[in-house]
């Protein structure tokens, strides 16, 4: 089961460093539309610092420290760097997952979010369903903002079977 949820986060980390790519340039990632408060740059930043924290430091003792503020405040950045650190999560929760004993599963996640505690197993489903959710509202919001109907194949069975 590990093994799976790490597949799927480094599957959506992926897509959604292709979908950062996918925006005409660096301006517009950093926009929203009306009554949309977050732009695909924010979206991006805001998934790498929760698998950053939640998997990387929590579960992985990495010591990173999350700033989640600055990941909703910041409103510029070039569009390679955050796909470079989307992908560098990537191999931050591969790493990760890989060295988690699968009992892990089993237990109470170690940190306690919004005042819930949730077996390991699905707090990390709920983290993979996070991080899906985020990546489709930044291809809608991209497709919305440029008129440009690519897909990034985000939820591409291939994708799970290649690796």
């Amino acid at each position: 089961m590990i093994d799976d949820i790490r597949r799927l986060l480094v599957r959506e980390l992926a897509a959604f460093a292709r979908e950062v790519e996918l925006f005409p340039d660096d301006e517009t990632l950093w926009k929203t539309l009306p009554g949309v408060t977050n732009s695909a740059g924010n979206l991006a930043l805001h998934a790498c610092g929760n698998l950053r924290h939640f998997v990387g430091a929590v579960l992985g003792g990495t010591g990173y420290v999350r700033d989640r503020p600055a990941e909703f405040a910041t409103r510029k950045g070039r569009r390679e760097d955050v796909a470079r650190r989307l992908r560098e999560t990537a191999d931050l929760v591969a790493s990760v997952l890989a060295a988690v004993p699968p009992a892990v599963l089993d237990t109470p996640f170690p940190e306690a979010h919004d005042g819930t505690r949730l077996p390991c197993r699905l707090f990390l489903m709920h983290v993979a369903v996070h991080l899906a959710f985020h990546l489709g509202q930044a291809g809608y919001l991209r497709r919305a903002l440029t008129g440009d109907p690519r897909s990034t194949g985000p939820v591409s069975l291939k994708a799970l079977a290649d690796d």
